[in-house]
């Protein structure tokens, strides 16, 4: 069992910056990839980005390249988005998710490839 709980989301302007935060717990951290989705609502839960197990392998949506960097920190258990340069059109629920394997590899882009969810924070950036 893995545990999840995100935060740093709220209200922010056009072009302002976010740092979200999710805490794990409940299985050796650096054993697995990470992942954070964001829903709109209405909308599909879609992929973000992912971050490998170790932390050297990051992979993104092309609508977020260059504008958001996943990370994550082994030692503290928690994963990271910082969101940089922020749109309407980010405006969403985010998710981090654990991944079921260590490496970023066949499908890290779909919600099955993913075993536990956070309960999402609110990103919501006007305009």
């Amino acid at each position: 069992q893995v545990q999840l709980v995100e935060s740093g989301g709220g209200l922010v302007q056009a072009g302002g910056s976010l740092r979200l935060s999710c805490a794990a717990s409940g299985r050796t951290f650096r054993n697995y990839a990470m992942g954070w989705f964001r829903q709109a609502p209405g909308k599909e839960r879609d992929f973000v980005a992912a971050v490998s197990g170790s932390g050297g392998d990051t992979r993104y949506a092309d609508s977020v390249k260059g504008r958001f960097t996943v990370s994550r920190d082994n030692a503290k258990n928690t994963v990271y988005l910082q969101m940089n340069s922020l749109k309407p059109e980010d405006t969403a629920i985010y998710y981090c998710a654990a991944g079921r394997f260590l490496i970023l590899s066949g499908n890290y882009y779909a919600t099955g490839w993913y075993d536990y969810w956070g309960q999402g924070t609110q990103v919501t950036v006007s305009s």
